[in-house]
């Protein structure tokens, strides 16, 4: 098979023109404003932000695929404001290494700050490129860094069991973590989501807050209170379809099939539960939310496996 040759590859919708964020610099990241003196930087996949303050600057969180042009980006604001450069805070979101897997290129007299289940997560990993915090809280904590406010939440697990909200009020912005990302679908399986219910809860607790500027961590944009609220409708959707198919879909032909390769049987009719549930989503999202006709169906999988094994939907007792 020649690795080049892309005939064979499957064809999809456009991307809406809407879902795209700002050209990458030669160095291949965007570093801009969100509001007075923080600022976001993105390699057009990943997201993380940094707040310069009178106590140095401090950084939310650090994907590796962004890595040292993190520093790069806060060097660039800081030669063209006249400020410190120097990183002195960094605050994670959850422990996954996609999104702080560079915090150990910062220098180890950084204040590492996150939710405590976080650190737990770290120190069970062991991994050394991502240190474990050495602040935590348990349910809120605000953070007062060189004149500027920093309000962490933890609402329960979504995402994972530790993913925050990191709230700046006085800056605007709301940060949330691979839960919606704004213009585009949900990737694998609802964003390798460990929590369904919390998952579908949290655009409601990010709406709660007071925002107009919204850091996924995802894709090259900010986001909006639009945004959210249509992942919430996008997620309604495929919750409310997920549910009538299980209702629908027989499961007869599968078993007759297969007889006693019962894994077969149970692929078969679980596949059409979510084919069928993610149908009618796809064709109403696709050109409206990109990737729709990639992912939705994944998405709807992990959907549809919650609303049966943690709500017990469909679920029937043997007489």
């Amino acid at each position: 098979m020649n690795p080049t040759d892309t005939v064979a590859l499957p064809d999809y919708a456009p991307v809406p023109r809407s879902a795209l964020g700002p050209a990458l610099n030669g160095q291949g990241y965007y570093v801009g404003r969100v509001e007075r003196n923080l600022y976001w930087v993105t390699d057009g996949t990943y997201q993380a932000a940094f707040l310069t303050t009178s106590d140095g600057v401090v950084v939310l969180d650090a994907p590796p695929t962004i890595g040292r042009n993190i520093q790069r980006a806060v060097d660039e604001i800081a030669a063209a404001n006249g400020v410190s450069n120097t990183v002195r805070y960094l605050i994670y979101s959850h422990h996954h290494a996609d999104h702080v897997g560079a915090s150990s290129l910062f220098d180890k007299n950084v204040t590492r700050i996150g939710h405590e289940q976080t650190r737990r997560l770290l120190l069970r990993d062991d991994d050394p490129a991502r240190p474990p915090n050495e602040e935590t809280f348990g349910d809120h904590r605000t953070l007062e860094i060189g004149g500027e406010r920093i309000d962490l939440a933890w609402h329960g697990a979504n995402h994972s069991p530790d993913n925050i909200v990191i709230h700046l009020p006085d800056h605007d912005t709301l940060m949330l973590i691979d839960v919606v990302n704004p213009g585009w679908a949900p990737i694998y399986l609802s964003n390798l989501t460990e929590d369904i219910p919390g998952y579908l809860e949290a655009p409601a607790h990010a709406l709660a807050y007071s925002w107009t500027h919204f850091l996924g961590g995802h894709n090259g944009r900010l986001g909006t209170r639009d945004d959210v609220r249509l992942h919430q409708q996008y997620m309604a959707d495929i919750t409310a379809a997920s549910r009538h198919a299980i209702d629908t879909v027989d499961p007869t032909r599968y078993f007759a099939k297969y007889a006693e390769n019962v894994w077969a049987a149970v692929k078969g009719y679980l596949d059409e539960i979510a084919a069928t549930a993610a149908a009618p989503v796809i064709e109403k999202y696709t050109g409206v939310i990109a990737a729709a006709d990639v992912f939705t169906e994944s998405t709807t999988f992990q959907v549809m496996q919650s609303i049966r094994l943690d709500l017990g939907h469909g679920s029937q007792v043997h007489p």
